[in-house]
């Protein structure tokens, strides 16, 4: 994506950085996602079908890993490509370091 918001963070160690901007599609695939959730606690409260059920939870899985997916392809194009480019060894660790830590934690 490599387009960035009118704002920045800072990191860890109080360096600056500009924040990619996410695409208003995300957020519209978000707003399905969320509606497939609510989806999802009325078949429960209706004793729907446990398998529809389910294939309904796996439909959600399979759209939040899409998200996830598109998050992690503009992270890459942006914060860690901003870093490779700089040739700072120790904010191209961080940044790997970083990635290494969320995907451990979750898995």
């Amino acid at each position: 994506m490599g387009v960035y918001a009118n704002f920045t963070r800072l990191t860890s160690e109080n360096k600056a950085i500009a924040m990619p901007k996410h695409s208003e599609k995300l957020v519209q695939r978000l707003n399905r996602i969320e509606g497939q959730v609510r989806g999802i606690r009325r078949m429960l409260e209706e004793d729907r079908y446990c398998i529809d059920v389910l294939n309904q939870i796996l439909a959600v899985q399979a759209a939040l890993g899409k998200v996830q997916e598109k998050v992690l392809k503009s992270h890459a194009a942006s914060c860690v490509e901003d870093a490779l480019t700089t040739g700072d060894t120790v904010e191209q660790r961080q940044k790997f370091t970083e990635l290494v830590a969320l995907f451990g934690k979750y898995n």
